[in-house]
């Protein structure tokens, strides 16, 4: 049991420096100013220039359009776009087709409904599929709010698309979370938080090392 790992929420250089020597294989910038995960364009621009070409880098956004997205690929020098809002399966072959890059789209799942949903609509189209847990009703942010969902809903699943599961992990239970939901990727973004928008070395060490099977 081994998979690949994306810490997301990367907005300071420690975060980075952790992610990096634990052997994270993605890192995600969010570009969401509601978020205390959010990054500039200048912070993104700084800690881009330590990561290497091999480690993927993921710029996160919410229903941006088309100049704030150019403007943080240009700055992360973002290797794929995460669309975390309400984008439609247009929406995500028009930001494919404008940028040259793959997209991730997020799909919120409470219920096998919300998997065969996304099977219709977005399996096939979207590079890669996140399945992260529906956020709490008082939440304001789509994603990070450390809720997991069922995983035994994607035991057996087929995907056209890669995908990464999300929600809830840590370094705790993401070996059961791949085991049980079988899945390539796993994000993290809370999980590995000593409080909250800032990461902790230990915990980003953990997750990798667990999700990875070492």
């Amino acid at each position: 049991m081994s998979c690949m790992v994306k810490i997301c929420g990367i907005n300071s250089e420690d975060a980075v420096l952790a992610a990096m020597s634990a052997g994270a294989d993605a890192l995600g910038y969010v570009f969401f100013p509601p978020s205390p995960r959010h990054i500039s364009l200048n912070g993104a621009a700084t800690l881009t220039e330590r990561v290497p070409d091999s480690i993927l880098k993921v710029g996160l956004f919410v229903d941006a359009g088309n100049e704030a997205i150019a403007n943080a690929v240009k700055a992360g020098n973002l290797d794929m776009i995460q669309l975390h809002g309400s984008e439609t399966p247009d929406r995500v072959k028009e930001v494919q087709d404008v940028f040259g890059l793959k997209a991730m789209k997020a799909i919120s799942v409470s219920t096998t409904k919300d998997l065969d949903k996304a099977a219709k609509t977005y399996d096939g189209v979207a590079d890669f599929l996140l399945f992260d847990a529906k956020p709490p009703k008082d939440s304001t942010l789509p994603g990070g709010n450390a809720t997991s969902f069922d995983w035994t809903l994607l035991a057996g699943r087929e995907w056209k698309s890669n995908w990464m599961l999300a929600g809830g992990l840590d370094p705790d239970n993401v070996a059961e979370a791949v085991e049980i939901s079988n899945a390539p990727w796993v994000d993290v973004s809370s999980g590995v938080e000593r409080t909250r928008g800032v990461k902790d070395a230990r915990k980003i060490n953990a997750f990798v090392r667990a999700a990875k099977g070492y």
